[in-house]
């Protein structure tokens, strides 16, 4: 099975109806698509009913673009820096080290970026990174994104890693990504030698639904864990995972996986993504019900990141309170206050 890469290849591959492929055309000219055929053979029904086939095929809801919907949901350009480094916490930064990934989830809350090409860095973008985490002493932690960082090859990303290494204050790099679910035959024993480092490696996962997570998967993932610590990241998304008893299964075999939950993401106001969001009202009974279920080794954060830049904040806690007039009132990290609306 070949990668899935627009809409005649979903036709092939019986994942669309022959009456949306002109729509889907057309949506794959602002969004793009991708579907490992690992990814594929996780998919049991072609239909909105599974849950990875609906993080993946491509839905012409998409194109509707809501008023509270935003190209850049969660502020990346506010806190951009230089060409793909965001510093929004003092003592962090992430770098989206490159615009492509294997496969493209259709929540994305950086849609508007990824697989388009016109976010490729260049060799004078990357010296200007480098030179900017080091001059910037505060900077204790590099959390590489993008994008996928491991769709690199073992030698750009050994290159990245040696680069950082030569940083002394840097002393933990962090790596998000979805490679060990969308394409686990990747994750070889070269890859794992190119991203060996005296810094302290942490992998954070991309995964939302058991369904996912295969032995080819945690094949993967054993191998990861050989370089560095594992942790994942899901996002609460509807008729995906959105009730306890989804998200229990989900934390157990990734525990049993030995990854641990780090976050529950409350979803981002990406365009086109209305179909995959939920209520917080709804998000916090899911979330309470879950922690009456699972040990709490096993029980990420729920996190809201706020719009505009303003940075994470736990969900179920009182940084987050309903609002007399509607909507809710969030406290970010410095105190200040924000309106927010489901």
């Amino acid at each position: 099975m070949q990668k899935i890469r627009n809409a005649d290849d979903l036709l092939k591959a019986d994942l669309i109806e022959e009456s949306l492929a002109a729509s889907i055309k057309d949506l794959s000219k602002t969004y793009s698509i991708g579907i490992t055929p690992e990814v594929s053979e996780t998919i049991r029904k072609a239909s909105n009913t599974d849950p990875v086939y609906k993080q993946y095929v491509p839905d012409i809801r998409e194109l509707n673009h809501g008023e509270i919907e935003r190209d850049d949901p969660i502020g990346d350009d506010v806190h951009e820096v230089t060409k793909g480094l965001i510093h929004r916490y003092s003592d962090r930064v992430l770098f989206k080290i490159t615009p492509n990934c294997a496969v493209y989830c259709r929540f994305c809350f950086r849609r508007e970026m990824v697989g388009r090409g016109k976010d490729a860095l260049t060799e004078n973008d990357l010296l200007k990174i480098y030179d900017y985490i080091q001059s910037t002493k505060n900077i204790r932690e590099v959390i590489l994104s993008g994008g996928d960082p491991l769709i690199l090859s073992p030698r750009r990303l050994s290159e990245v890693i040696a680069r950082l290494e030569k940083i002394d204050h840097v002393k933990i790099i962090r790596i998000h990504t979805r490679i060990p679910i969308a394409n686990p035959c990747s994750v070889t024993d070269e890859l794992c030698q190119a991203l060996k480092t005296t810094k302290k490696i942490v992998f954070v996962l991309h995964t939302n639904h058991a369904q996912e997570l295969t032995d080819r998967v945690e094949a993967a993932l054993d191998k990861l864990s050989g370089v560095g610590t594992l942790l994942s990241q899901s996002v609460l998304l509807g008729q995906i995972n959105d009730d306890p008893d989804t998200l229990l299964r989900l934390f157990e075999e990734l525990g049993n996986m030995g990854v641990k939950p780090y976050y529950l993401h409350h979803p981002d106001k990406a365009n086109g993504t209305k179909h995959f969001r939920v209520s917080i009202k709804k998000g916090m009974d899911i979330y309470a019900a879950l922690c009456g279920k699972i040990s709490g080794y096993l029980r990420p954060s729920y996190v809201l990141d706020i719009p505009g830049g303003f940075g994470k904040v736990p969900v179920n806690s009182d940084w987050i309170v309903p609002h007399v007039d509607g909507g809710y009132t969030v406290k970010d990290i410095h105190g200040d206050k924000h309106r927010y609306y489901d």
